[in-house]
């Protein structure tokens, strides 16, 4: 894997390949590099940090679909997105910046019951979720066979999972900003994005013909 995916590594690249990018593709990729440089401003900042490499992440992948109706299904636009990056993904850079690079975090995120949607159905009163122990416990133990097997789109899939629970209750004010009370799973989301995020764009542009969508909201004069 690249060493330093950073916001300049990333634009010089972009620079030198756009003239071959599909229009579609171009803006998605230009979008996404540029919040991927202000997350890297906000470095001391994690809640901050942490919403612009979402909107990065949103920028790479969100379908117009997504857009046209109230109750849209972004969990498949991930998981689409993801078995397309891992089957593009030659090198294994997902994997190995999973496995290698932020086990750590994704570990520590994976044992935090504060992203796991059940808990919070549960204390809030939900019925059929008085057993989000028992489907803690299950999900944990999915995802060390996800990372036993090398299956990185099972792998993306249960991460992203606990980093929405984080994305919605910091974007719907849910949390209180640099508090102390949620500042583990924020300061391991804002790792974990950090190296994914710029991935997943790095394997777009090797990539540009592979049909990742038409934005819903382009540039319109």
């Amino acid at each position: 894997m690249q060493e330093s995916l950073d916001h300049t590594y990333l634009k010089e690249k972009q620079r030198a390949l756009r003239e071959r990018f599909p229009e579609t593709m171009g803006l998605r990729v230009h979008r996404s590099i540029s919040w991927i440089g202000r997350a890297e401003a906000a470095c001391e900042d994690r809640d901050a940090q942490f919403l612009f490499l979402w909107i990065a992440f949103n920028a790479a992948y969100a379908h117009e679909d997504d857009f046209q109706t109230i109750r849209s299904s972004e969990r498949a636009s991930f998981e689409a997105f993801f078995h397309k990056a891992v089957a593009l993904d030659a090198d294994r850079r997902i994997y190995d910046a999973v496995w290698q690079s932020f086990s750590g975090p994704i570990r520590l995120l994976m044992n935090n019951k504060f992203v796991f949607s059940d808990f919070w159905k549960h204390h809030n009163g939900i019925e059929g979720f008085e057993n989000w122990e028992d489907r803690f416990a299950a999900s944990k133990r999915s995802f060390a066979r996800a990372l036993r097997d090398q299956n990185s789109a099972r792998i993306l899939s249960f991460v992203f999972d606990r980093l929405y629970v984080l994305r919605n209750q910091v974007m719907h004010g849910g949390s209180t900003w640099n508090s102390s009370v949620n500042r583990t799973q924020v300061r391991d989301g804002a790792a974990i994005l950090s190296v994914l995020v710029p991935v997943f764009v790095d394997i777009m542009m090797d990539n540009p013909e592979a049909g990742w969508g038409r934005p819903f909201y382009p540039v319109v004069d």
